[in-house]
């Protein structure tokens, strides 16, 4: 790799760094090929990204981010999952992890705040943006519909009551 491909290299992991929601770090020595592939995958459905780069050029990258203080985890063989939701990344590498023992999870960041590896698994039992929204549009939905049932309700009743009457005039 040449000096321009490194700057660019250094360029780029500074915007991931500059934009992301939550990044965590991970040493992934011994995964096979096709389970990295899996990994990004699933990391890809969940709207995040995987990124596997040199320590030294990662270093680099973060002077001056906000989530500088994971420049600590960056020792041997590791690899960096993103998500600007966040929660995404950092539920993927823990449901990952769990399935596989060689993943193993050193910690990451959450905007400026450092987090270890309960912090990580903290904000990975956090619900994610998706299910956030969808709690709130429900709780905004319950007037709503509580409020069509009231109106509606009398309706019914006279409905019931006149169905009644017709039935004992019939009898």
């Amino acid at each position: 790799m040449d000096r321009a491909q490194k700057e660019k290299l250094v360029e780029e992991l500074g915007q991931i760094f500059e934009s992301s929601g939550v990044v965590v770090v991970s040493h992934y020595e011994g995964i096979t090929v096709a389970e990295m592939q899996d990994l990004r995958a699933r990391m890809r459905e969940a709207g995040g990204s995987v990124r596997v780069a040199k320590n030294r050029l990662a270093k680099i990258a973060l002077e001056g981010q906000p989530c500088a203080s994971i420049a600590e985890y960056l020792e041997g063989m590791t690899v960096l999952a993103y998500s600007e939701d966040p929660v995404a990344a950092a539920k993927v590498v823990n449901d990952y992890a769990k399935d596989n023992e060689k993943l193993v999870i050193l910690g990451g960041a959450m905007g400026e705040d450092a987090l270890d590896v309960a912090g990580v698994k903290a904000v990975a039992a956090m619900p994610s943006r998706e299910e956030l929204i969808a709690s709130i549009a429900g709780c905004i939905g319950a007037p709503a519909s509580n409020i069509a049932g009231a109106i509606g309700a009398p309706a019914s009743n006279v409905a019931s009551i006149l169905s009644t009457i017709e039935d004992k005039a019939a009898a």
